[in-house]
């Protein structure tokens, strides 16, 4: 059947989709000419990924175009739909850190992290950052230097910060327009890279510590003056024109993939994400694909620099950015840095890559040949907790082609019987698949359950119920706490080596879920025992209640606030009288 869907392809630019048994899209692919690529796919030998790609492969589709650029869209857009196994998938979770500049209703900097940069709705942000600390250093840095607000709520009087001369005195109105603007300048042109105006700042408050003798205070800020020189001064590079650029640079050996891309701003490079990935398709057209994924997350700057083979005119129409192959000068060089920097990368973690496949993915793949599925792309495991006989939970962890997948982890507060393991897994399953049937979300292709034959029994009864055909496995463990059998639905026993690469997977899924469903009850404890303390305080609600539970988080931390940190939230003499039970209870 295949062989005569290829026979038919046009020769026309467009996207292709590749689909498995269950007729799930397992990769998207472009091309200039869709006969000649899908049919490459097929009419030679292949290897690594591509090859275990291909192996999956049932059917295909495709939706042709009339430019490259539409199939590029198309590709993308078809990506971001479906989250194809085999596509390069970015993290939703990866950041950077910003400074943000608050103009009102108070001059303000703090350090932001945006998931999705192009959506900053007109926040006055510099960077990115090559790290958090360096981010907060500047932060701190201008916060001594210049009296900008620092508390996060507005006191009713000027606080000590006011009476060293660190903060203009917002809460009373003690600041005028004049000093204002004046701050404001000097803090946006050091932020937009003119290091020399802090620099000063920093020798006048060095010299005004030594005249006074005060030669602690001068030395700290001296350690500070050096540890700014180095940060702003060591990523110098030659271009003088202060223009927001990117500049990228890859390598490719071996069947994988390194892209290095580096953030110049203000004629500094503040920073770089390298990515490394197997490749599947064309070099070019994956690395093409992967900045434009890249750039659908994260700030565009207004030149891009990229290596030859690039396509820069369907990448430049697309992201709006001018995106420019140089040829010769010092952008050449920023390239060549950028394409080194791949390598290198590359070269020294593609043992690290091969180790950590042959533990996830490869290892994912061996147990579903063990257990004799067409596929096993996500695994739901389950765990139960009833700690010291309360607080009855369950929580489910996912792992996806071999890797957890954090963002699609669950908690259960459980209503049956904490002691009742049959009725708690029942209701546990009962609510994730009935809720997965009625928004039609992803179901497993296999569920762990921790435990043996009650869990199971528990867990198959609610899949008939529901009507549902998914594969059940149960994992238990030795005396030791330690993985010791396999069980399928059947509840007959599935040997594994405890030396081979399964065994510590499931190892490792039992682990994870195991510390997320703990974690989980350890907090709902903390939690319970923070309510029932502020049970016995008149004048403290459930929405208070919550709010002190959000700040504090624990007891401890409670007593160990002030007063004046308690009527954050609490009326005056609430907070007091909360204040005297802490201490009183303290005493006890």
């Amino acid at each position: 059947m295949l062989n005569e869907k290829l026979k038919t392809i046009p020769h026309l630019p467009g996207s292709y989709q590749m689909r498995n048994v269950n007729n799930v899209i397992i990769y998207v692919g472009k091309a200039k000419d869709l006969k000649k690529r899908v049919n490459s796919y097929f009419n030679r030998p292949q290897v690594g990924k591509t090859a275990k790609l291909v192996s999956e492969i049932v059917d295909f589709t495709y939706i042709t175009t009339l430019t490259e650029q539409e199939a590029f869209i198309l590709e993308n857009n078809l990506i971001k739909e479906y989250n194809p196994k085999y596509n390069i998938l970015l993290k939703d979770d990866k950041s950077y850190p910003y400074i943000e500049y608050i103009k009102k209703p108070y001059p303000k900097l703090k350090v932001s992290r945006y998931l999705n940069i192009r959506k900053k709705d007109g926040k006055t942000l510099f960077g990115p950052y090559p790290n958090v600390y360096a981010a907060r250093k500047i932060v701190n840095l201008i916060n001594r230097l210049y009296p900008l607000k620092k508390c996060d709520s507005m006191p009713n009087k000027v606080c000590l910060y006011y009476h060293i001369g660190e903060c203009l005195g917002f809460c009373e109105k003690k600041g005028t327009e004049e000093e204002l603007r004046g701050m404001e300048e000097d803090i946006l042109n050091f932020l937009k890279g003119n290091d020399k105006i802090l620099k000063d700042k920093i020798m006048e408050k060095i010299v005004m510590f030594s005249n006074n003798l005060n030669f602690e205070a001068a030395l700290e800020l001296k350690k500070e003056l050096e540890y700014i020189s180095v940060i702003l001064d060591k990523q110098r590079v030659e271009l003088n024109d202060f223009k927001t650029r990117d500049v990228i640079g890859f390598h490719y050996d071996e069947g994988l993939v390194s892209v290095q891309i580096l953030f110049l701003r203000n004629g500094k490079i503040v920073g770089g994400n390298n990515d490394k990935f197997y490749l599947i398709s064309d070099v070019f057209d994956e690395v093409n694909s992967y900045i434009l994924s890249f750039y659908n997350k994260h700030e565009i700057p207004k030149e891009i620099l990229v290596q030859d083979g690039l396509n820069a005119s369907i990448l430049s129409n697309i992201t709006g950015s001018n995106v420019l192959v140089p040829q010769k000068g010092a952008k050449r060089k920023l390239v060549e840095m950028a394409t080194v920097n791949s390598k290198i990368s590359l070269e020294q973690e593609v043992s690290i890559i091969r180790q950590d496949e042959k533990r996830s993915v490869l290892a994912n793949d061996e147990l579903r040949k063990i257990l004799n599925l067409p596929v096993l792309d996500r695994i739901d495991s389950f765990d139960n907790s009833n700690l010291f006989g309360s607080y009855a939970v369950s929580g489910m962890i996912v792992f996806k082609n071999g890797r957890p997948a954090k963002n699609e982890y669950r908690k259960y507060k459980v209503t049956v019987d904490k002691n009742d393991d049959y009725n708690t897994m029942k209701e546990v399953i009962y609510r994730r698949y009935f809720r997965a049937l009625v928004d039609k979300t992803e179901m497993p292709d296999l569920i762990l359950v921790d435990g043996g034959e009650n869990q199971i029994r528990a867990t198959l009864d609610v899949l008939n119920d529901l009507n549902l055909h998914i594969r059940v496995c149960g994992l238990k463990k030795d005396d030791h706490h330690r993985t010791n059998q396999l069980i399928d639905e059947n509840l007959d026993l599935i040997e594994i080596p405890r030396s081979s690469d399964v065994f510590h997977y499931l190892t490792r899924i039992q682990d994870e879920v195991h510390r997320f469903t703990i974690t989980y009850h350890k907090t709902l404890r903390d939690k319970g025992s923070i309510s029932s303390v502020l049970d016995q305080v008149e004048g403290i609600g459930k929405v208070r209640k919550k709010e002190l539970i959000k700040k504090f988080g624990s007891v401890k931390k409670m007593a160990l606030a002030s007063v004046d940190e308690l009527s954050d939230i609490l009326p005056r003499d609430v907070a007091v009288r909360l204040k005297e039970y802490l201490e009183e209870r303290e005493k006890k």
